[in-house]
């Protein structure tokens, strides 16, 4: 990485940070592409600290991320063009050697295939210029473009993060990266530090635990209080632990909990998340909140098995009856998508032949038959029930549907399924109980 004075032309500004900017960047010609969106992360606003005791200010990071949202449509090539002329005065910037900076406008490269899902793509540094003084202010403007088989995806114009020069502490979490493969009744240690990179001495620092529905705590500190949520409804159980610490730390310290923090990986663990955030004590301000979080991932060596069941019923022509399907999670873990908030499965229904939906459940979507839009809540030719974004070891769902008999069909058959919203149930043992099927007017057995 080579750094360059933006006072000569260079710039660029937006750390990694906790508040992203989500840009919505508008596409080039071509039906395929007419339904992808390519997406920029940046923090609208950006912090920088000046030097401790008039030194030379410290490097922050600058995180970029370039992504789109339909994993249909192939992303190449994506350039993200970068003007800091506004930075001017304000902060230098340090370019990494995937960026090529020529006056006040920068070109950084992503090469290869865009991903569906954010992934920081381009890492650049940012100080604090000399000669700075505190609540000196400028502004980075970008925009970016990508390579599709229908052709060019470009950004609007107009986009930018305000960079702000500031005086005192900015703590940071370390991230021991995510634990994979723990077995059921482990007990996992989580090495937690602090460190100020900040100008200013943070005096004490306040700590937030929460722990999902499959992780215990086991270290107890006496300066944490700690709360059970019991979930239900629309949040998942969790634990929360709030902290307040009285340690000393000062520009460029580090410090560490007063005894590692150990959690219990219990029966009921599979995708799990220990979220941490920390922020200096006695109402002082954080100079750069994007580093004061981290959601650190535990994997268990567990299962979950995902059931659904139909039913059979009976009706002349002219009648309604009411057709159950059921989901049930078998466990032995509970299932949530903690991160993207997706449903955790989605039950789809077919309706049988000769039969129309008269009254669906407020959860179940109607649809064509192919997935797509049907304008009608009644007389859809399938429905897709989502349940809830997490669900218990133990949770069992019915959707009651009114099916009216048009014409009487002898073994008229609904398939049933329950699938996730992308992709599949690898932590599901037995997928054969995935598939069901409502049958009106079944052949009596012999």
């Amino acid at each position: 990485m080579h750094r360059v004075s933006v006072g000569r032309a260079l710039r660029l500004g937006a750390c990694g940070a906790a508040v992203a900017g989500l840009f919505v960047i508008g596409l080039g010609a071509g039906t395929a592409a007419a339904s992808d969106t390519l997406w920029i992360q940046s923090p609208y606003e950006l912090n920088v600290p000046l030097g401790v005791d008039g030194g030379e200010a410290p490097d922050h990071s600058l995180d970029l991320g370039l992504y789109h949202d339909n994993s249909n449509v192939s992303v190449t090539d994506g350039r993200l063009t970068l003007d800091v002329s506004g930075l001017a005065g304000v902060a230098d910037i340090i370019w990494p050697a995937n960026c090529t900076p020529e006056g006040t406008v920068a070109v950084c490269t992503v090469d290869g295939e865009i991903p569906v899902t954010n992934v920081d793509a381009v890492h650049l540094g940012i100080r604090a210029a000399t000669g700075a003084l505190k609540g000196a202010q400028g502004t980075v403007s970008y925009t970016a473009t990508a390579t599709t088989p229908s052709g060019t995806m470009k950004s609007p114009q107009g986009f930018s993060t305000t960079v702000t020069v500031a005086s005192g502490p900015d703590l940071a979490l370390n991230d021991p990266g995510k634990a994979e493969g723990v077995q059921p009744g482990a007990n996992l240690p989580r090495p937690v530090s602090v460190t100020n990179e900040g100008n200013e001495t943070a005096h004490g620092y306040n700590l937030k635990m929460s722990a999902s529905y499959g992780l215990d705590f086991v270290t107890s500190y006496p300066q944490c209080t700690y709360r059970k949520d019991e979930g239900g409804g629309e949040y998942a159980p969790m634990t929360h632990a709030t902290c307040t610490f009285d340690d000393e730390i000062a520009p460029g310290a580090r410090v560490e909990l007063p005894e590692q923090l150990v959690v219990a990986v219990n029966d009921k663990a599979l995708y799990e998340r220990l979220d941490l955030s920390v922020d200096p004590a006695g109402g002082v301000t954080d100079i750069d909140s994007g580093d004061n979080y981290v959601a650190q991932e535990v994997i268990a060596d567990n299962t979950a098995d995902f059931a659904v069941r139909g039913t059979d019923v009976m009706g002349s022509a002219g009648e309604t009856v009411t057709a159950e399907v059921r989901f049930q999670n078998k466990g032995p873990a509970w299932f949530g998508n903690l991160g993207s908030g997706d449903p955790a499965a989605v039950v789809e229904f077919r309706v049988p032949q000769g039969t129309t939906v008269s009254d669906a459940p407020t959860e179940c979507r109607p649809r064509t038959l192919t997935g797509g839009y049907y304008p009608n809540r009644v007389g859809a030719p399938r429905y897709d029930c989502n349940l809830p974004y997490w669900v218990s070891e133990n949770t069992e769902r019915a959707f009651a549907f009114q099916l009216r008999v048009d014409t009487v069909v002898q073994d008229a058959t609904g398939p049933v399924v329950v699938r996730p919203v992308f992709g599949g149930f690898a932590f599901d043992p037995d997928t054969k109980n995935n598939s069901a099927k409502v049958v009106v007017n079944a052949t009596p057995k012999a």
